[in-house]
């Protein structure tokens, strides 16, 4: 039950951020694009710390959900005395999960602050700099994101 429960969190938390970032990516994006940078700016940097505040959260759960999960396994196999090895997958997973973790600490951390402080002095090209910056990024977290979810359902066919 508990195993159920905490996998059910970690792909809710990968929904939240996979989901949050296609569509910040796709949908938020283009349609503030019809808006004048005094307006786009300010809005992506809000819309942006909202959405990472919830990543932050969601990173928690993929962690501790993560790393309780692949503890339970190894505790179990070894209690039935049998070798534990971990599949491909899982080791892709956690490899890329890592991966994309620490482009959200460099988006996060470096770019969106760029970002606050262009807003704060109303400084439209640089935010704008930014946002480029950001997406950029973005993507490149989508695309590993979208791997990891391709490689482990392929995993789980077998």
């Amino acid at each position: 039950m508990a195993y159920a429960l905490l996998k059910t969190a970690h792909l809710l938390a990968v929904v939240v951020w996979l989901g949050g970032m296609f569509f910040t990516h796709f949908c938020l994006r283009p349609a503030a694009m019809t808006l004048p940078p005094p307006q786009r700016v300010p809005l992506m940097a809000i819309a942006l710390g909202r959405f990472f505040q919830a990543v932050a959260v969601s990173i928690g759960l993929i962690l501790v959900s993560g790393g309780w999960m692949l503890w339970r396994v190894v505790v179990t196999t070894k209690q039935t005395g049998g070798p534990f090895n971990m599949p491909l997958e899982w080791h892709v997973m956690v490899v890329l999960g890592v991966a994309m973790m620490l482009i959200f600490g460099h988006i996060r951390f470096a770019l969106y602050k760029r970002l606050r402080r262009a807003v704060a002095a109303q400084d439209w090209p640089a935010g704008g700099e930014a946002l480029a910056s950001i997406r950029g990024w973005v993507a490149i977290n989508l695309t590993i994101g979208a791997v990891i979810v391709l490689v482990v359902l392929m995993g789980t066919a077998n």
